[in-house]
């Protein structure tokens, strides 16, 4: 299963949270600090946002090791954003590393990325295109279960825009869940998916294991992050300031990170505020 890092908060270098911490996310490409297989290594993917230029959505992905790829090194130092979505992955069983099937995922101002599989994908996968709208539908490119479930969420966001990106997840892990019992799947799904606008976002830490754990994840908030020569610090901001980072693992060895707990939803606000709520999906 794969890393990966939101980032909400000021303008910072990709580097600060790439490239530079002990860390970093190409730190984990190689030597995760949470995973029984410390390598991620079938690829990468950055989005980011630059709202004085537009509302949608950057993105950079290559099937090389992140650790490997001096592009990612020299675009992470020279690039400012205050939304980041990072990711490195680990390809499941069966699964082509091709650009398309690499994270994230972005279609207009929506960025995605997903730790984790849908258990039984191939034999969920026709009952789930079926009940897919032709704008969602026609936004799948790769063959990953990933990118089907960014189509299950762009699906429920035009049926209803008005819903939060929170509650879309837990309508959308609900939709799947259906499904699976209507195949009568057993095989488990591990689900800590995020999905931003460039404004706000929603990640889940969700798992239909029975006695298991989702993949971990952490959270940071309240305080402002920072990178100089490649140490990370977390300071204390001025009024609204502050950032929120959710992250597979931890960046830097302060003790206020909070573990996400398993089956909860972590919503952020465009004004950085943060609730973490169980995961009650329909």
């Amino acid at each position: 299963m794969c890393r990966f890092v939101l980032y909400l908060g000021d303008e910072i270098l990709l580097s600060s949270l790439i490239t530079q911490p002990e860390n970093s996310l190409v730190h984990q490409s190689f030597e995760s600090r949470e995973r029984t297989e410390p390598l991620n290594g079938d690829g990468f993917g950055v989005a980011w946002y630059v709202p004085s230029i537009g509302p949608d959505a950057a993105l950079f992905r290559a099937i090389t090791p992140a650790w490997s790829n001096q592009n990612l090194a020299h675009l992470a130092r020279m690039t400012r954003s205050g939304c980041v979505f990072a990711h490195v992955r680990a390809a499941s069983a069966g699964m082509a590393v091709t650009e398309t099937n690499t994270h994230p995922f972005v279609h207009g101002e929506y960025a995605f990325m997903h730790n984790g599989e849908i258990g039984a994908f191939s034999e969920l996968r026709r009952a789930l295109l079926d009940s897919l709208g032709s704008a969602a539908y026609r936004t799948i490119e790769g063959t990953t279960d990933s990118e089907h479930l960014f189509a299950l969420v762009l699906d429920q966001l035009t049926r209803d825009p008005r819903v939060s990106l929170g509650n879309a997840l837990e309508l959308v892990i609900g939709r799947l869940l259906e499904l699976c019992n209507a195949a009568d799947v057993q095989q488990p799904s591990y689900l800590n998916v995020a999905i931003s606008n460039g404004r706000e976002a929603a990640v889940s830490r969700f798992t239909t294991a029975p006695d298991g754990a989702a993949p971990s994840l952490h959270l940071h908030t309240g305080k402002l992050y920072a990178c100089h020569e490649r140490t990370p610090r977390l300071l204390d901001p001025g009024t609204g300031r502050h950032a929120v980072i959710v992250a597979s693992e931890t960046l830097t060895d302060d003790a206020t990170w909070q573990v996400v707990p398993n089956n909860h939803l972590v919503e952020i606000a465009a004004d950085r505020t943060v609730a973490v709520r169980a995961f009650a999906p329909a």
